[in-house]
């Protein structure tokens, strides 16, 4: 399996027993963090319900750690299930990315920008 999230040594900044949290290698504002499962999932549709709890208290954690390091304005949430969605890494990560008042001109319709011509209704 070559998967960078089972294969190769990672920077753990949060953990319980079924995920852990890093910041993304690739961050689209500063303080992007994945969260990840420990066991190898491909999606979020294929978790159990402990897993689930795991990511959402990671995520409320992450959270409070983002708010205390960079003081964000809000967030997005965003898990991509298969390659139509965009998933590139087949290994579930759930990305929390804080954002920031002026990190894009008009960032209404949040993750509707995954069809940009479909984000403003």
């Amino acid at each position: 399996m070559n998967c960078p999230f089972c294969s190769k040594e990672l920077t753990i900044i949060k953990e319980n027993e079924s995920a852990f949290a890093i910041f993304d290698k690739y961050p689209v504002n500063k303080g992007h963090i994945l969260i990840i499962t420990k066991k190898h999932i491909r999606d979020y549709f294929e978790t159990n319900s402990e897993e689930k709890k795991a990511i959402s208290d990671l995520l409320d954690e992450c959270k409070s750690l983002l708010n205390d390091a960079y003081s964000p304005d809000g967030f997005n949430i965003g898990i991509n299930c298969g390659e139509a969605a965009g998933q590139t890494i087949f290994h579930l990560h759930v990305h929390l990315i804080p954002r920031f008042k002026g990190d894009m001109d008009d960032p209404s319709g949040g993750v509707r920008g995954v069809i940009p011509e479909r984000r403003k209704y």
